[in-house]
């Protein structure tokens, strides 16, 4: 197991190769990662993201909440400050590059936050965090992605009042319209989520089920492969990454932390829980679910 972090010169290391392109094939995949919180990707599935982007496939993050729990706005920001820096170094920029072009859109009458890097593109929805069990926070009113989908709420409002969402069908449709704005024509698409199926995936977060399940709902839509990613349950699996995979998952989640330290020394997410995401760095499970044959 690690008992620390890759060292900072893995930075250099890591982004030392380009994406690759290849010109001759117009058609590129897409890959679009659903995430909940700004750190989830890195954590669960960072190889795979890795690998994606390096690639040169058109990459979409879709990042629903600011997973702020009690924190206030400037915790937030740096979140998603720290979620490009990580993104940077899988598209092989340098970190302290200003490679980042951000800008508000419209998507279906909400106003999101949309940021570029080389041939990535994050939304940032900024939607309350829900809390591990679905209950959300005070702060919040108390908002959570669960009680949406369960019409326990009949909305949900972006933390920075940027946009509210009536409805789970509203989330779904504007998650939908983002796919098909980023979507590479003409190529596959993936969708990639942590998995909300309780028994292969136990003990996870409210709102990365609920990413699953809006992953679920875009196999069909889309339609879409979905890629499944086990979450906290990475705990209690054995270590299957290579070396190379584990370089690669830990030079992202440092790139995030380092992010963090530099904003408040209080806000590093390694050391809230060190054992658990140096597990994390030796482990990626996964299942994949092919879109449906009659898929229109």
């Amino acid at each position: 197991m690690l008992s620390v972090l890759i060292p900072l010169t893995l930075l250099t290391f890591v982004s030392g190769f380009p994406p690759e392109q290849n010109s001759s094939t117009p058609a590129r995949p897409t890959d679009v990662f659903l995430i909940a919180h700004q750190d989830d990707w890195q954590l669960f599935m960072g190889d795979i993201v890795f690998k994606a982007v390096r690639r040169g496939n058109q990459s979409v993050f879709v990042y629903l909440t600011v997973g702020n729990e009690n924190h206030a706005t400037d915790y937030w920001k740096a979140r998603e400050r720290a979620a490009l820096q990580s993104t940077r170094l899988a598209a092989g920029t340098r970190p302290d590059s200003a490679t980042v072009t951000c800008a508000d859109v419209s998507v279906l009458t909400h106003v999101i936050q949309r940021c570029t890097v080389a041939n990535t593109t994050s939304y940032f929805l900024r939607l309350p965090d829900g809390r591990r069990d679905g209950s959300g926070f005070g702060h919040n009113a108390f908002q959570s992605l669960r009680k949406l989908r369960a019409s326990r709420i009949s909305a949900v409002r972006a933390v920075d009042t940027s946009a509210t969402y009536k409805g789970w069908s509203d989330l779904i449709a504007t998650v939908e319209e983002i796919i098909r704005r980023e979507r590479a024509s003409g190529g596959p698409l993936t969708v990639h989520a942590n998995d909300p199926n309780a028994a292969i995936n136990p003990g996870d977060h409210s709102d990365h089920q609920l990413a699953g399940l809006v992953a679920t709902a875009m196999r069909t839509r889309a339609p879409a492969e979905v890629i499944y990613y086990v979450g906290y349950a990475l705990a209690t699996r054995p270590d299957n990454r290579t070396r190379s995979q584990t370089r690669e998952k830990s030079a992202l989640f440092l790139a995030y932390d380092r992010e963090m330290l530099i904003a408040n020394r209080a806000w590093s997410t390694y050391a809230e829980r060190p054992r658990f995401y140096s597990m994390c760095m030796l482990r990626t499970y996964a299942r994949k679910v092919r879109a449906p044959r009659d898929a229109p």
